[in-house]
């Protein structure tokens, strides 16, 4: 397994196959799992069937558990701009987190540390691979139906101004053009999203774009920040 200087220790997993596709993409998940003794448990097992490439702890540690030239098993069934099989294209990196489960604490903000651990490893994967901007997702975008991860808390918009994913639109140039919730359900997947299930996939686009107030059914604020997305693709901008 080759280790970037970027990793702390290796934690090995069996869980991995061969990729059937190139890298594009990269999926950021919480293990809603604590302590991280207990994800790095599962992430490991053989009767899991469950894997990323690198898991980060609260306190900042890096681990790698995959080599990236394989396919962990970090999506499940999921979808991403005509990509069914996402562990085929993508790096996955888990952060450790308790996620959303009170029995864990209840969901909380990304420590300093974590994130800061984040950014130079989410950097250089980009880089290496050529992966676009709009490629960088959280796992609930890729999988809206059965995930919500990395959740509404996590600072996207900080990670966008390394210029490591797509920011929330700070101007809009028009208002909503979408005239009912078909035409914008149809608008999230020609963006990206699977939309068989239109309220979750709404849901998903609310978590990442506009994580204050999630309440699945299109509105004009979204209307016009979809429509943004849309035309800045068009337009070759939001790489």
């Amino acid at each position: 397994m080759e280790v970037s200087e970027l990793v702390h220790r290796v934690v090995p997993s069996p869980n991995f196959g061969e990729r059937s596709l190139p890298i594009n993409m990269l999926v950021l998940h919480y293990t809603e799992m604590k302590p991280v003794e207990t994800a790095l448990e599962k992430l490991t097992d053989p009767e899991a069937g469950v894997s990323a490439h690198y898991l980060i702890t609260e306190e900042g540690e890096v681990i790698q558990l995959v080599s990236e030239e394989k396919r962990a098993w970090h999506a499940g069934a999921s979808y991403w701009r005509g990509i069914k099989d996402v562990n085929s294209a993508s790096i996955g990196i888990e952060l450790d987190h308790p996620g959303h489960t009170e029995e864990n604490g209840g969901y909380r903000g990304f420590s300093e540390a974590q994130f800061e651990a984040l950014v130079p490893l989410v950097a250089r994967i980009v880089k290496q691979y050529d992966i676009p901007r709009a490629n960088v997702v959280g796992h609930s975008d890729v999988a809206p139906i059965r995930k919500i991860d990395p959740g509404e808390l996590f600072p996207w918009d900080r990670l966008a101004e390394y210029g490591l994913c797509l920011p929330t639109p700070a101007k809009i140039e028009r208002a909503d053009p979408f005239h009912n919730a078909g035409a914008f359900i149809l608008a999230l997947e020609r963006f990206g999203y699977d939309i068989t299930e239109g309220r979750k996939a709404i849901e998903a686009f609310e978590r990442r774009w506009r994580p204050e107030r999630i309440e699945g059914k299109p509105d004009a604020q979204l209307g016009a920040i979809l429509w943004h997305h849309l035309l800045e693709r068009d337009r070759g901008a939001a790489r």
